[in-house]
């Protein structure tokens, strides 16, 4: 809604807060993938203040506006995108920041902005069938998020990398493994998408106080469960930027918790039974290590021991998507109504 003569109303000016408070976000999820909960409460906050203020001009503007331009777009954001985001984050096709993400635009973003620019009034394409300004966001999204894995493709196949995992990911050398994000996606069958999930692999490494060079000296030591510390470290959550106290070297017990270790590593695990203790770790630590089950933990540390190169997922943070979406409605409108409909 806009009010005749003005740029934009009130909320609508307001509502520009979360353009570089989402640009933040994605640069965080693409660095980390990690996004604090605390930056959605503010916006959370603003967002219900917005909306009552919507609903109050919406109310004295008198005609349709308050069931045409607000009562139906804003139940259609609550009742329909907060659903969809609760959902699929449930089902696992969201991670927690992508859902909050979503439910804090449902309450900022439910009726359609306007923003009047000279001759010009954003976004370009104002007018789609649902109504509701967050549903745009979330088509945005997901269109957006299509077209990645389609690029990701074009330059594997620029670049001369054909492989079954072209449109997912990309070769990286073995070097760059601990500071990149994603999921291996190479066992020692060969490739797949099931592999182990980067996070999980420091969590592992930081745990036995390892780095994965020193891992790649000498893995039949280290593939010996009998080598655990005797005191792991923290594992942290697996984060690149995530610091702890590291104590040894994963296996190399210093004086006389050596022996200590040792018999430790044996009580845990047998050599033929558990190879490079990942059961045991798994076991020692607080909750999962992302759904990494013992045998993905061993299929990727026997590919990461060998391999120079090795193909990763990325994983394409969301965030990026639905800032992106963001951009996309605020300026144009509905890529989905207004492009292919």
């Amino acid at each position: 809604m806009t009010i005749a003569g003005a740029v934009a109303t009130g909320p609508d000016l307001l509502r520009l807060v979360a353009v570089p408070v989402f640009a933040w976000t994605a640069y965080r999820d693409i660095e980390t993938r990690r996004v604090s909960s605390t930056v959605w409460i503010p916006l959370s906050l603003l967002g219900t203040a917005l909306l009552l203020w919507d609903g109050w001009l919406a109310w004295h503007a008198g005609g349709t506006a308050w069931t045409d331009s607000f009562l139906i777009p804003t139940a259609i954001s609550l009742g329909l995108v907060v659903p969809i985001a609760y959902l699929f984050w449930w089902f696992g096709g969201f991670g927690g920041a992508d859902a909050k993400a979503l439910l804090v635009l449902a309450v900022l973003f439910p009726t359609f902005p306007e923003y009047a620019l000279g001759s010009w009034t954003l976004p370009l394409e104002s007018t789609t069938t649902v109504g509701a300004f967050s549903f745009t966001i979330l088509t945005n999204a997901v269109l957006v998020g299509v077209v990645l894995p389609l690029v990701l493709a074009v330059r594997n196949a620029a670049a001369g990398r054909i492989a079954p995992v072209m449109i997912v990911g990309w070769p990286v050398a073995w070097d760059r493994v601990p500071e990149t994000h994603g999921r291996l996606l190479e066992t020692p069958a060969g490739l797949s998408q099931g592999g182990l999930d980067l996070d999980a692999l420091r969590m592992y490494l930081r745990w036995r106080g390892l780095s994965l060079a020193e891992l790649r000296d000498r893995p039949d030591r280290y593939r010996d469960p009998a080598t655990l510390p005797a005191e792991p470290n923290p594992p942290t959550d697996g984060a690149v930027t995530a610091d702890g106290p590291v104590r040894g070297d994963g296996g190399t017990l210093e004086s006389a918790a050596e022996d200590a270790g040792l018999e430790r590593g044996a009580e845990m695990a047998s050599a033929s039974d558990d190879p490079w203790g990942a059961a045991a770790f798994l076991d020692d630590i607080d909750g999962s290590a992302y759904g990494t089950t013992p045998e993905t933990l061993r299929d990727g540390l026997e590919v990461l021991a060998t391999a120079e190169t090795v193909w990763i997922s990325p994983g394409t943070p969301f965030l990026v998507p639905i800032f992106v979406g963001l951009l996309i409605a605020i300026c144009y409108g509905d890529l989905l109504i207004g492009t292919f409909i």
